[in-house]
């Protein structure tokens, strides 16, 4: 069990006692998890990936291409060495590269777009991993392909709260409900869940570039998105909102999500994560 006494952790605590009762909120505070939160930081010593730009690929490894569609862009590269430890509960690798490509609609003026419930889709989006000290040289994009803009990212380890819908809070609070049926409960309030909105923008992220914790869905809960039968099993791997630094938008203030189930995780098994997107 992680244990969690950081002055975040206090601002997360006296949040929950000024709007909770006690037991409910002291049940609530286990719920948290932690997460890294990647911001777009150009002056920073200490980076721990990149925005867009080009992928160190190792010889061998083929450029990600959806067939029939085109070559897959790059969104992010994240140093998993440059993380925070304190960042995740999750099985991360210590030490490597990920690398998030996504088929974002450049090549065809977005008449195409990867969907998890879209069996045929899926090879529109991947994660690759490229272990520490492979030789993995920078791969030119395939020429149809315009690369995004590099932004370099920063790391910072930050709590996440499921909302009124996840299954966590259901299962703690209203087990006998199912999704979507609605339920009534102090944490699934009106005032409750716009004060956690409120106190989660805080922290001034201009966009959520996340590693681990809870994702910030748009609509639906994203794991009963790429599997609605077994969304237990399924965890946030990363999400990357729009950015328009980086000429990076999707839809309307839409969001992309990595999701794999931690022993697949563990195995280093990405070719088994699962993705999907959400606009609004």
């Amino acid at each position: 069990m992680l244990i969690m006494t950081d002055a975040t952790f206090a601002a997360w605590r006296d949040f929950a006692l000024q709007h909770l009762p006690s037991d409910i909120a002291q049940e609530w505070l286990g719920l948290l998890r932690p997460a890294v939160r990647l911001k777009v930081d150009a002056e920073s010593d200490v980076v721990a990936g990149q925005l867009g730009g080009l992928p160190r690929l190792p010889e061998g490894q083929e450029w990600p291409v959806w067939e029939g569609h085109g070559p897959l862009s790059l969104i992010a590269s994240v140093d998993c060495a440059q993380l925070p430890s304190a960042g995740s509960d999750l099985p991360l690798p210590r030490e490597g590269t990920l690398l998030f490509f996504f088929f974002d609609g450049q090549l065809d003026d977005h008449a195409s777009w990867s969907w998890a419930h879209v069996r045929d889709s899926r090879s529109g989006a991947r994660v690759l991993y490229v272990p520490e000290g492979a030789e993995a040289p920078v791969r030119d994009a395939p020429a149809e392909l315009r690369p995004f803009p590099v932004l370099p990212l920063t790391a910072q380890a930050i709590f996440t709260a499921p909302d009124a819908w996840h299954s966590r809070t259901r299962a703690a609070f209203a087990p006998e409900v199912s999704y979507p049926d609605d339920y009534s409960h102090p944490v699934s309030e009106e005032e409750f869940v716009d004060a956690l909105i409120e106190f989660e923008c805080e922290d001034d992220a201009d966009c959520a570039h996340q590693i681990g914790g809870y994702a910030d869905d748009i609509q639906d809960p994203v794991e009963r998105e790429v599997d609605e039968e077994h969304a237990d099993e399924w965890v946030l791997l990363a999400q990357f909102d729009g950015e328009d630094d980086a000429d990076m938008i999707w839809g309307d203030s839409g969001m992309l999500y990595w999701l794999i189930r931690p022993r697949d995780l563990a195995e280093l098994r990405f070719d088994r994560a699962m993705f999907t997107w959400q606009t609004c």
